[in-house]
């Protein structure tokens, strides 16, 4: 009995999809919902940043600014680690760090192992 319960359940659900995908004007949406929401099409300038790259024969510098404020530099060495030099309070005076690693941990306790 249940064999042939998943069966036609399979077979009314192929038959629907296969009527959708012949006719596209025929959407599935339960009654009295409302529409999804339309995508928006247009990104805001202001809340990308924006990335400017300044080449030097020994380091690599790269300026992120949003909404024309600096927030962070990030210098790249010919040889050795980048590093970062970021505006934490918005300020203007800059801290230097090894990476954008906060080093804020959350807790892991182990509350019980099967």
């Amino acid at each position: 009995m249940r064999v042939l319960f998943i069966f036609l359940c399979s077979l009314l659900s192929t038959v629907v999809v296969a009527q959708t995908a012949l006719r596209p004007e025929v959407k599935l949406q339960a009654p009295g919902l409302p529409p999804p929401p339309k995508m928006i099409e247009k990104v805001d300038e202001d809340l990308e940043p924006q990335i400017t790259i300044i080449q030097q024969t020994d380091l690599t510098i790269e300026e992120y600014r949003l909404g024309g404020k600096l927030y962070m530099i990030k210098i790249t060495p010919k040889i050795g680690k980048p590093y970062y030099m970021v505006d934490e309070l918005g300020d203007g005076k800059f801290s230097r760090q090894e990476g954008l690693d906060s080093g804020l941990r959350p807790p892991r306790w182990i509350i019980h192992k099967f």
